[in-house]
């Protein structure tokens, strides 16, 4: 079998117990990236619904907890894709709160968020200096004439 190498733009980012690797400059992981939050907080809202409806003790609590864990590390997954797999990347509970108080959902989100701004960034200054390039051909094809 022979082998096909090429740039495909993926980067390779240390995360918990293992490497996150996504192309940071690919406009489709950026909108999934960005509709995480949404699907995230919808995720947190079912669960507290499922929560009104059972005796709350701490039992019933913790077992959400590790639903709305799995739940958001499987949204994850789809997000970077690539073969990526949170539920090994990251041990702990992504709604567990962190040291400094924020879950670690929240710090996860700030650690990429300026990783992802800086990629759609970069996709976004490559597009435009392509269709700058396109135009000054076609400009150059018209003087030719």
């Amino acid at each position: 079998m022979q082998k096909i190498i090429f740039d495909s733009g993926v980067k390779e980012y240390e995360l918990g117990s293992g490497v996150l690797r996504f192309n940071p400059s690919d406009p489709n992981v950026y909108a999934r990236f960005m509709d995480a939050s949404e699907k995230i907080v919808q995720i947190e809202q079912e669960l507290v619904e499922k929560g009104k409806a059972m005796e709350p003790t701490g039992e019933n609590a913790v077992l959400l907890l590790v639903e709305a864990d799995r739940r958001t590390k499987d949204l994850l997954n789809e997000v970077f894709g690539n073969g990526n797999d949170f539920h090994s990347l990251l041990s702990e509970n992504l709604l567990a709160p962190g040291s400094n108080g924020e879950r670690v959902i929240t710090n996860l989100f700030a650690a990429l968020t300026p990783i992802m701004v800086n990629g759609a960034q970069k996709c976004a200054n490559y597009k435009v200096a392509q269709a700058r390039g396109n135009r000054s051909r076609r400009r150059a094809k018209q003087k030719h004439r």
